[in-house]
């Protein structure tokens, strides 16, 4: 038993001459995500500074011009260098901090799925995990919307992509992105399709 199963392992060991795929695939994954929220950011800055440090109906954060500048920059640097493979150890950090701060103050209150569906609720009811309860009405919310389309407009058709849902703002994606760098940080951007790796060949002897 003991001597297939080392074949078996011998056979899956064999691919980690390409091992450099998988944090190659979460670089290009992860750009643009942040190229796109971050040039967002930069675009409307005004009306993002104002979000940013509005207590009422932002995240009453301080001195919000300077965050959100911080938040934007790093953000559209982080995409840029996820792209080329360059400080990618470096760049996961203050990305995690973003993501971190965003599940903190904008999602934490409508706990965990960023997006809600009667198929979700019924699930977490089931299963007694990641309960909707704390989701600020969102189930309601989809409820409502479902009546209005089916009476006023044509259902079948609008729903025969799938179904309607409707965004619950929970962590679910900042939690997802968190662990996503959390791994880049740890593995680094791989080997031959990164800038880190050929200036680590070149200049570091224990590499």
């Amino acid at each position: 038993m003991i001597q297939p199963l080392g074949k078996l392992q011998n056979f899956l060991d064999t691919f980690r001459t390409i091992d450099f795929l998988a944090p190659l695939a979460l670089r290009l994954y992860l750009a643009p995500v942040f190229w796109i929220v971050g040039t967002n950011k930069l675009i409307d800055f005004g009306n993002t500074a104002a979000w940013f440090g509005d207590p009422d109906w932002g995240l009453g954060l301080p001195m919000p011009e300077l965050m959100a500048g911080l938040a934007a920059g790093t953000e559209v640097m982080g995409a840029i260098l996820f792209v080329i493979g360059f400080a990618v150890r470096w760049i996961s950090l203050p990305l995690m901090v973003t993501m971190v701060v965003a599940a903190i103050t904008a999602h934490w209150e409508n706990g965990w799925q960023t997006i809600a569906d009667s198929g979700s609720a019924f699930a977490s009811e089931r299963l007694g995990i990641f309960r909707l309860e704390d989701a600020g009405g969102a189930i309601e919310r989809l409820s409502r919307a479902k009546e209005i389309l089916a009476t006023h407009g044509n259902y079948d058709w609008l729903t025969s992509e799938g179904e309607i849902v409707i965004l619950n703002n929970g962590i679910e994606w900042a939690a997802t992105y968190f662990v996503m760098l959390l791994v880049l940080f740890f593995i680094g951007a791989g080997k031959y399709v990164s800038v880190d790796y050929w200036i680590a060949r070149r200049f570091r002897h224990n590499s």
